[in-house]
């Protein structure tokens, strides 16, 4: 458990006291609902002290092991369910969806999309309807993809470039930063025509992105004991969670600003009118306030860069890194993928082109696998019941109860996947038509329904442009004095599941 929520119990015993004398109602009003089974819960802090928050995905999943493919559990105050097994997901991703398919805001995504003026984040409601429209058809359709298809190739030729240069003498290699870079680059360049040449200022973007993420998922006191007394006092002068969230959300405020500004500057206007960004788009529904009878402003379009930003940058570089750790720990697939890309491409001196990979069978499924294994966000985006709801085994879910769908428990369900514990990209050669984009619940990275990503085409389009070329141009091997065995796989807290310790290889 930890510690800061024992601090706040000891701050807090005259109170918790005062609602421990109301635990009898509270266990009368929940025995009328014929609740999930779960873990007996303490008074006020509910399950929290069972639950492992730097990996909750990973405590989540087994207690889905000694409860069930359904568990419910209280997160302080917060009702909330856990499901891991693609029956229980298809339920409530597509029978129910409309019930499920709301969000539950927190502190840090309130603030960070601008009180939830985003898709990801948003409520579901009418304008999350509309901005959705919108973000198919203006900045994910196919037309967008295929104008955009150089700067993804040109990214992804620097990055083989200068990997190429490290080899050369005989360097390290560090894939990890390698990938957020390319992916960082590539959206700055799709989404605001911006390239930062300044290693400091990339390195600072990422960091700044990085922090995002791990802040977006976060939850505070005041989230999980909403109106209890003091307990935002907690979060700000004790933990220091609210001087951080802010520091973080006030910079990237600036950063989009300072991009709003440049955009509508009229000294750039004439540049910018050969190439329209994400960001010129989202300015220009503003000017033409096609959301009538809501009013944009640029809080909108910060929000919407909010989701750009996290969806764009952080899932593609985690899966790349995902996948070369994979390779690396297992030779064999390595070498079938290399060979499968070498042979179908030929000798080429230029890099592997989008055009070539509808033609690698084995890459695709590999990336498939690495998603099963290692999905970018474990627990998708958490939903919430928007009434009570009779599920079909039985189980009543009362409305306001916030559900975590673990596509990382569901991934490796045994009873959906045989061996699901090993790396086997041979299992979705046999069942090609088995895919992620919300069908098959078995497998579900991206989550499915009305909330699934929009943006699944661009991102797996860009993991495997940069993978086929990390396995055509170099074959790779661990640094000197270190074994297969040392590889870790420890992931760092987050929405995204970023490997933990970087994942530094030579290339030859």
């Amino acid at each position: 458990m930890p510690f800061h929520y024992l601090l706040l119990l000891l701050l807090l015993l005259p109170i918790l006291s005062f609602f421990y004398l109301l635990l009898p109602k509270i266990i009368k009003n929940k025995s009328k609902f014929n609740n999930p089974p779960g873990p007996p819960r303490l008074p006020i802090i509910g399950n929290l002290h069972q639950i492992d928050t730097s990996s909750l995905h990973t405590s989540l999943w087994n207690l889905s092991k000694s409860y069930g493919p359904i568990v419910s559990l209280d997160f302080g105050f917060i009702p909330t369910i856990v499901v891991s097994s693609a029956t229980l997901a298809k339920e409530v991703m597509k029978t129910h969806d409309l019930i499920f398919c709301s969000r539950p805001l927190t502190l840090a995504q309130k603030k960070f999309t601008y009180n939830g003026l985003d898709v990801v984040f948003s409520p579901y409601n009418e304008y999350w309807r509309e901005m959705r429209k919108i973000s198919i058809m203006n900045l994910f359709s196919p037309k967008r993809m295929q104008s955009s298809k150089y700067i993804r190739e040109e990214e992804v030729s620097l990055a083989i470039n200068n990997i190429n240069k490290l080899s050369s003498s005989s360097k390290v290699v560090n894939l990890s930063e390698i990938a957020k870079s390319v992916t960082c680059n590539i959206v700055m360049r799709m989404g605001f025509g911006k390239k930062y040449d300044d290693e400091n200022e990339r390195r600072r973007i990422v960091g700044l992105i990085g922090e995002l993420q791990v802040m977006i998922a976060h939850l505070f006191l005041t989230d999980l004991w909403p109106g209890l007394p003091f307990v935002g006092l907690v979060d700000k002068l004790i933990t220091g969670n609210i001087d951080r969230l802010d520091k973080c959300f006030n910079d990237l405020d600036s950063f989009y600003q300072e991009l709003i500004d440049e955009r509508l500057d009229p000294r750039n206007q004439k540049s910018h009118e050969e190439q329209r960004y994400i960001i010129d788009i989202l300015i220009q529904l503003k000017k033409d306030q096609v959301l009538s009878p809501i009013e944009l402003t640029n809080d909108h379009i910060k929000a919407m860069l909010t989701d750009v930003l996290v969806a764009g940058t952080d899932a593609s570089a985690a899966i790349v890194v995902w996948a070369m750790t994979s390779l690396i720990k297992n030779p064999k697939v390595m070498k079938k993928a290399q060979e499968e890309v070498r042979n179908v491409v030929g000798k080429k001196t230029t890099i592997i082109d989008e055009d070539d990979l509808p033609k690698f069978t084995y890459l695709k499924a590999i990336v498939k696998e690495v998603m099963r294994l290692y999905p970018p966000a474990p627990l998708l985006v958490p939903r919430e019941a928007k009434k009570d709801i009779i599920l079909n085994n039985g189980y009543k879910i009362k409305q306001n109860t916030m559900v975590h769908v673990n596509a990382f428990a569901i991934g490796r369900d045994p009873k959906s996947w045989e061996n699901p514990e090993e790396f086997l990209p041979e299992r979705f050669l046999g069942h090609g038509d088995i895919d992620f984009r919300g069908n098959d619940f078995e497998f579900i990275p991206f989550g499915a329904g009305r909330r699934i990503c929009p943006g699944i085409s661009m991102g797996v389009m860009l993991v495997e442009l940069l993978l086929a070329n990390l396995v055509y141009f170099f074959d790779w091997g661990l640094p000197l004095g270190m074994k297969i065995e040392d590889i870790n796989y420890e992931v760092m807290p987050g929405i995204t599941m970023h490997k933990k310790n970087e994942l530094c290889l030579l290339a030859h």
